[in-house]
């Protein structure tokens, strides 16, 4: 993979936050957002909208609390956010019809979005985001548990500093050793955009700490599939057989869609267009034609 020329950067504003995108150009073309997953930034989409772009009208949002959109200040990050903000990023750019390619917590973002306006998604590219299925632990027990270890680590969350690196090597260091498909091309881009200075000259990703606490409530599962359920556009579904969250293949989420294919990957983690990259523009490519 080569080097890229970057694209443009822009702003749009949502709930109060000024949340920050990319646009790769080629206005008169169709859109298509590429979302990015959790504590991960809209750069990483770059090697994926750079085969896009001369087709499409490549635009890459950061989530709140990544990248180069602003933290909320009360370290709000619930799935209600980031679904308003999805929504008010197509509502702001005047989209009638859009089509996306979403990743991880992106994927569940999105997919909620088209469950919500059937007609606003063309067609839907959901890389390992749909979260875990219906009998997972995380689904179960008693909603006051959840809220008091959500309140426990929000309160330790406060009071971590973040992890600094005394270089931008030593970032890239970390970022090879949590992903070892990744190419040191690739981690070296990655951790280009995804870091930044501190004022003593020590480096740390920007995404806000906040977001190593997950929400305590959200919609109950049974409601969530009702969404998948209402989306009419055709989904692809794409798992890499060596990721940690599991596969639908067998669990009952794909009998929740009308129109879904699902590929796995081997050789391949949860950041499956990266670790299989060449396969997987094949395959979007081939889904969105």
């Amino acid at each position: 993979m080569k080097d890229l020329a970057g694209p443009t950067s822009n702003r749009f504003v949502s709930q109060r936050l000024n949340l920050h995108y990319v646009d790769w150009g080629n206005t008169d073309a169709p859109p298509l957002i590429l979302q990015h997953g959790g504590r991960d930034h809209c750069r990483s989409w770059d090697w994926v909208a750079d085969e896009l772009r001369r087709d499409w009208h490549v635009i890459a949002p950061d989530l709140r609390g990544h990248g180069d959109s602003q933290w909320s200040p009360e370290g709000h990050y619930g799935m209600d956010a980031f679904v308003y903000d999805f929504a008010q990023l197509v509502h702001t750019l005047g989209y009638e019809q859009v089509t996306i390619v979403s990743h991880s917590l992106g994927g569940n973002i999105a997919t909620r979005f088209t469950g919500l306006y059937p007609d606003k998604v063309a067609k839907l590219v959901n890389i390992e985001g749909l979260g875990p299925p219906q009998d997972h632990p995380m689904q179960a027990g008693p909603t006051a548990d959840r809220l008091r270890e959500w309140i426990a680590g929000k309160r330790a969350a406060s009071g971590r500093v973040p992890r600094r690196y005394d270089t931008l090597r030593a970032a890239y260091e970390r970022m090879k050793a949590e992903n070892s498909f990744l190419t040191d091309e690739q981690a070296r881009h990655l951790t280009i955009h995804g870091a930044s200075r501190n004022e003593d000259g020590t480096w740390a990703w920007k995404f806000d700490n906040y977001l190593n606490v997950w929400n305590a409530t959200d919609i109950p599962y049974e409601e969530k599939t009702a969404l998948w359920r209402d989306i009419a556009c055709p989904v692809l579904l794409l798992w890499g057989k060596d990721s940690f969250a599991a596969s639908p293949a067998g669990d009952g989420r794909l009998d929740n869609f009308r129109d879904a294919t699902l590929i796995e990957y081997e050789g391949a983690g949860h950041w499956l267009h990266h670790d299989q990259f060449d396969r997987f523009m094949t395959d979007v490519r081939a889904f969105l034609s």
